[in-house]
């Protein structure tokens, strides 16, 4: 009995790939399947802001892009840009429009990152009046 049992996992262990040892076609198929549309970009985004920014209240000139497919790492990622003029830390006043990239993986958000750098220059952007209205 015992030795069925070393023998079972040892022959499970072999079964076992490394992420080294995938082929690169299916590294892609298995990046290209976290490329789901991300359906509910706003809501979740929104939700996001309101517990990621320190004073989500009084944001200013907000507005969002639709979800692209752009390059990031190793392949393409749905991508969002949005601008808002968030309120300064401490009350004094508002920090300025920005910019900001969100990362989609899976149809969810991944990733947020506050200098959207070179990524959002030619993107289309609409009204995003539900920040503009988010409370604590």
């Amino acid at each position: 009995m015992r030795w069925s049992v070393v023998m079972l996992a040892l022959t499970l262990m072999a079964c076992g790939k490394t992420l080294d040892e995938l082929s690169m076609e299916q590294r892609k198929a298995s990046w290209s399947a976290a490329n789901v549309y991300p359906a509910d970009y706003r809501a979740e985004l929104t939700a996001y802001l309101r517990t990621y920014l320190n004073d989500p209240t009084g944001i200013r000139e907000a507005a969002i892009s639709e979800p692209a497919l752009k390059p990031v790492g190793a392949g393409d990622r749905y991508v969002v840009c949005v601008r808002f003029n968030p309120k300064r830390s401490g009350g004094g006043g508002y920090a300025g429009l920005k910019d900001h990239l969100v990362i989609y993986a899976g149809g969810k958000l991944d990733r947020y990152v506050e200098t959207a750098g070179e990524s959002c220059k030619d993107a289309a952007y609409a009204a995003f009046p539900e920040i503009e209205r988010l409370t604590r």
